[in-house]
């Protein structure tokens, strides 16, 4: 066959060729991925996302009324700014919680993920020398530890931070337990208690009550130990909340068996020694005044405790001027936070209705943090959210709406060719302020009714052709008939609470907003009856 008919024959182009069709069967199968988080990670949906979001917006209002201005940096830092001199070195300020990260253009150079809020906050004030001074700063994000994971405890979680950075005064001091009581009441909290003691006055203590500044020997599970006598004995008052005074006795002495049956070996002190931390920890804790009052009478002759009482009383005037009642901060010698950290006043705030949850703010002051990365010392205090523990708080009080979605007004879509008016309507509501969806589902009134209440949409909008015609809709009251449904023992009761209005189309607006009102109305009430 001569060339020219090999060519004849040969399809002129690619299209033109005949093609053959793969098979599914042969098709390669694509593997599937199994589903799965990291170990101490978690995803959080929206019901939690909305109430938390919610929690924050109100926290960062108080914070910037009170002149505190927001702060963003990387979650990735150089090791040595976290602490870390290489990768083995466990010591500094992180220890061996870092997660390391590769550089993908540097082989073997690592990176750190940032491990608390406050360490690059010390990097920024050094690193921007012209910041202004004392520099106001909140900071909101993820933070990261390479903790062992456990209930309710993980290696990704968020932290809420507020600081004063360059003023020695105590005004600042006071200013962020002001800002820690104003939080917290933001958030519809009442009884709750803002305990503030100073680390200068527990150092004087010590001193005051003769605790051996020594190093010692103990035997524990058959091995010895040795440990510093004033750090154990700060420890052991660090466990006041859950001991008590006997307890406290125990562990300052001898040693204690707790209620699992192991023993805590005991700091050795004398009685006498004893009896003075104790008288220490009983200075009362209801009236500021009252406490300085009975400071000074215990220990007004120790140079450090006095110090300390007068940086007290200081902020005992600034809160006073502030308005801050005894009820919400007081003055507790009990509080032992940060032994290596905190060197002057420390706070902690904890629920009075839900004390099980721990201190949920807390915080204070570090004048020796900055210096890290400069020879000049930079005075700091400051305080941190315990966002995700305060969140679960709010949950128990009842505190919290749930929310899955924020979605104010569904309108159901009774009548497909009314589209253009069901999106109007939409787009007025959402003009206004209110977040509003169209359903997009099938046009089953029960089934879109069901989505409302499985997403906590408080009121549904309900209008067909009749309705558009008379220039109506009906405004259907989700959240009452859900919770007047579990208050109501009768049909007859349940009638006199009509949850279904019919309103004329052009007060739409108005009308949302006074059923949005009533049902926070409701819904305090119902708080203060269940409270």
């Amino acid at each position: 066959m001569s060339g020219s008919s090999r060519a004849a024959l040969l399809p002129r182009t690619f299209e033109d060729a005949p093609q053959r069709a793969t098979p599914v069967s042969q098709k390669p199968k694509q593997p599937k991925v199994e589903p799965r988080l990291l170990r101490g990670f978690r995803d959080i949906l929206p019901e939690d996302l909305i109430a938390r979001d919610r929690m924050i917006g109100k926290v960062r209002e108080v914070f910037e009324a009170h002149g505190f201005a927001p702060l963003a940096t990387p979650a990735l830092e150089p090791l040595d700014v976290l602490g870390r001199t290489d990768l083995e070195d466990d010591s500094g300020t992180g220890g061996g919680s870092i997660f390391r990260v590769v550089d993908p253009d540097e082989p073997g150079a690592f990176y750190g993920m940032r491990f608390d809020m406050t360490v690059p906050l010390a990097r920024v004030v050094s690193q921007y020398p012209d910041l202004p001074r004392p520099f106001r700063r909140y900071a909101v994000g993820p933070v990261y530890r390479v903790d062992k994971p456990g209930p309710g405890r993980f290696r990704e979680f968020l932290q809420f931070d507020l600081d004063i950075v360059g003023s020695e005064k105590m005004e600042a001091d006071a200013e962020i337990v002001s800002c820690m009581v104003e939080t917290l009441q933001a958030l519809g909290l009442e009884r709750f208690k803002v305990r503030v003691n100073n680390r200068k006055i527990l150092s004087g203590a010590l001193e005051f009550a003769g605790v051996p500044d020594e190093q010692r020997e103990a035997k524990v599970g058959g091995r010895s130990v040795t440990y510093d006598v004033r750090l154990e004995t700060l420890r052991s008052l660090d466990k006041f909340d859950r001991v008590g005074f006997d307890g406290i006795a125990e562990l300052l002495g001898g040693g204690r068996r707790d209620e699992t049956g192991d023993f805590k070996f005991g700091v050795g002190l004398a009685d006498g020694c004893i009896e003075k931390l104790l008288a220490f920890l009983r200075v009362p804790n209801r009236a500021r005044a009252e406490s300085l009052e009975a400071l000074r009478a215990l220990m007004g002759g120790n140079a450090l405790a006095s110090e300390g009482i007068a940086e007290l009383a200081e902020i005992d005037a600034v809160l006073s001027a502030l308005g801050v009642a005894d009820a919400h901060a007081a003055f507790d010698m009990t509080i032992v936070r940060g032994l290596a950290y905190y060197t002057g006043p420390v706070f902690e705030a904890v629920l009075l209705d839900a004390p099980e949850f721990g201190s949920v703010f807390s915080g204070g002051r570090y004048d020796g943090l900055v210096q890290r990365f400069q020879s000049a010392e930079i005075p700091a205090v400051g305080a941190s959210v315990g966002v995700d523990r305060l969140l679960v708080a709010l949950q128990h009080l009842k505190l919290v709406e749930k929310r899955s979605s924020p979605t104010e007004v569904l309108i159901t879509v009774m009548d497909p060719s009314q589209r253009n008016q069901y999106l109007a309507m939409a787009a007025e509501l959402r003009r206004a302020g209110i977040a509003t969806e169209v359903f997009l589902g099938g046009r089953n009134f029960g089934k879109q009714l069901k989505y409302a209440d499985r997403l906590g949409i408080p009121i549904a909008l309900i209008a067909g052709g009749d309705e558009f015609a008379r220039g109506e809709v009906a405004l259907k009251d989700l959240w009452a008939g859900r919770e007047i449904s579990k208050q109501l023992a009768s049909f007859e009761e349940w009638r006199e609470n009509p949850t279904q209005v019919t309103v004329a189309r052009a007060r739409l607006i108005d009308e949302v907003r006074a059923m949005r009102e009533r049902q926070r109305h409701f819904e305090q009430k119902l708080r203060s009856t269940q409270g």
